[in-house]
């Protein structure tokens, strides 16, 4: 016979297994199966070692529970659905009188899921607002879509799908390799070289090690497609390797350094008859968000673009700051770009500093940023959507008006605050001009390029 006391805790056992199944396949997530089974642990009903068996047998009723009524096969262990919907105002102010002050609302709504594989693999899928870009599909660095069209219908592309494979995962080393379009492998303080809504395709692999609680080193590599050409071998790539150490000194203060290098293959083409040579990346060969590269009068590159790029930051968290809930980070960065296949206007850095960190309920971030990237520093459709300015004449195989791209200097401040866990507001101002006028601009006309373009966000995550 069992003895009374172990008859009375099996009796638990079930019940507890029971409430947390009913719990969660009617899916009150309010109502936590480990917060439960600590309760009982606190009361003195389990025993710690019994309310480890328990939480076991929970997780696998519940897989098992999930896989019947989902339909997924055992090897998926966890599928997690995420995504995020951004409000936004927009103005573009200037003193230019030939420009036209604009004032428009937007959206960015991203929504998709990560499934979680047997044997160390993942699998992600994303989708995205954004507007299209000709033929090419939606716009390679923004999401936004603009309230316009008369509530017409609004587009919606595919910004995410990747399959990510981790051989090796230990207390040390990691190793993982992403295949598909992916969130972007590399890390950088700032948009200087890659907008943060941009999201390449190819092969990446990244390689950590782990010297001790205080050191780790970070290596990155990989290879984007950039353009497939139909009845050609002149395609087009993006080549990137990065290596980073990240340091922690003390419970305060911590540091990141790195240096990469990255390289834009951009074969010639023979195109029409008689053929003639045109590069995979002329503007009609490309979405053509941007601009600022120099270009001959059929929009072909004139440069190579294989710049050396390095950047640094360090972190001190404040104990407390007031109105923020817990420690309070301040850090200081900057970034340096130097393409060495061009002898003149090659060069692009930043520098700046961020109080805070909003994105979790009741804290907030103010932060301050100067940015110079020069005509032919780094490939111009890849870099920050927001930060332009305004061409009073097109440049050469280009076109007038506002345009982000390279070629241009000036401030961005940000100021973020997070009421809930969910919902993050913010303010953005850039004060921009460019750095070369557009040559040859006929007199009487106003060459001034400086511009104000005001950003006002509501983010809600989920």
């Amino acid at each position: 016979m069992y003895p009374i006391h172990s008859i009375k805790r099996s009796g638990w056992r079930v019940a507890v297994i029971a409430a947390i199944t009913c719990a969660t396949s009617s899916a009150l997530l309010a109502q936590s199966g480990d917060a439960l089974i600590d309760k009982l642990v606190e009361k003195g009903i389990l025993t710690t070692d019994e309310a480890n068996g328990l939480r076991e047998e929970v997780d696998k009723g519940f897989t098992h529970a999930y896989q019947v009524k989902s339909g997924m096969p055992d090897w998926v262990t966890s599928l997690k659905l995420s995504g995020d919907l951004r409000s936004r105002y927009e103005g573009f102010f200037s003193d230019n009188p030939a420009f036209v002050e604009r004032n428009r609302f937007r959206y960015r709504l991203r929504a998709g899921f990560t499934a979680v594989l047997k044997d160390n693999f993942e699998v992600a899928f994303r989708l995205t607002s954004s507007e299209p870009s000709g033929t090419f599909g939606g716009d390679p660095v923004s999401g936004n879509t603009t309230l316009s069209g008369g509530g017409s219908k609004k587009f919606v592309y595919v910004d995410l799908a990747y399959a990510k494979w981790t051989p090796l995962h230990e207390k040390d080393w990691n190793l993982n390799t992403t295949f598909g379009k992916m969130e972007n492998p590399f890390t950088f303080p700032s948009t200087l070289v890659f907008d943060k809504d941009y999201t390449p395709e190819g092969l990446a692999a990244d390689v950590s090690y782990r010297f001790d609680e205080h050191q780790t080193l970070r290596w990155t590599g990989a290879a984007f497609a950039l353009n497939e050409i139909g009845a050609s071998t002149k395609d087009s790539y993006m080549y990137g390797t990065q290596l980073r150490l990240n340091s922690v000194w003390t419970k305060s203060l911590t540091s990141t350094i790195g240096a990469g290098f990255f390289a834009v293959e951009n074969p010639t083409l023979s195109t029409g008859t008689p053929p003639k040579e045109k590069d995979s990346l002329a503007t009609d060969q490309v979405p053509d968000q941007q601009r600022g590269n120099t270009r001959d009068a059929a929009g072909i590159l004139i440069y190579h673009y294989n710049p050396i790029y390095i950047d640094a930051a360090l972190t001190y968290a404040l104990e407390s700051a007031p109105f923020y809930t817990g420690p309070f980070p301040i850090t200081v960065s900057g970034d340096f770009i130097h393409n060495p296949a061009v002898s003149e206007k090659n060069e692009g850095y930043t520098v700046g500093i961020h109080f805070g960190k909003a994105g979790k309920k009741k804290t907030y971030d103010v932060s301050y940023r100067y940015v110079e990237l020069q005509s032919d520093a780094w490939y111009e459709e890849t870099t920050e959507s927001d930060f332009g300015a305004f061409y009073a004449g097109a440049l050469t195989g280009g076109r007038a008006g506002y345009g982000a791209g390279t070629n241009v200097r000036g401030h961005v401040i940000k100021m973020m605050y997070s009421p809930y866990d969910h919902l993050t507001l913010g303010v953005t101002l850039f004060l921009t001009h460019l750095i070369d006028e557009p040559p040859g601009l006929p007199k009487p006309v106003d060459s001034n390029s400086d511009m104000k373009r005001l950003q006002v966000d509501a983010v809600w995550r989920f």
